[in-house]
């Protein structure tokens, strides 16, 4: 797995999609996440990649990282925590 972060407040646009897929080699996977999303352009680029590609802007990336956080290690954890929050229905 290949992965790049990059904090942007804009968008992250296909040139930069273009040159991450140029790292990517037969087998690999990517991983591509982008603070600030990614423009029309930047997406379809990593659909037509020859390997699979995810994107994930921020809040995917706080998505997935809610889903996964009690699996993960507690280094981990020290390094971004979570306190859960009850909230009443």
């Amino acid at each position: 797995m290949r992965v790049e972060i990059k904090h942007h407040k804009g968008s992250m646009e296909a040139p930069a999609m273009r040159s991450f897929i140029g790292g990517l080699r037969a087998g690999d996977r990517g991983l591509y996440v982008s603070t600030g999303g990614f423009t029309k352009e930047a997406r379809y680029e990593a659909d037509r990649a020859n390997v699979p590609i995810r994107l994930l802007d921020l809040d995917g990336f706080v998505r997935h990282y809610v889903d996964v956080y009690d699996k993960t290690d507690e280094e981990t954890r020290d390094i971004l925590p979570l306190t859960r929050i009850w909230w009443p229905a």
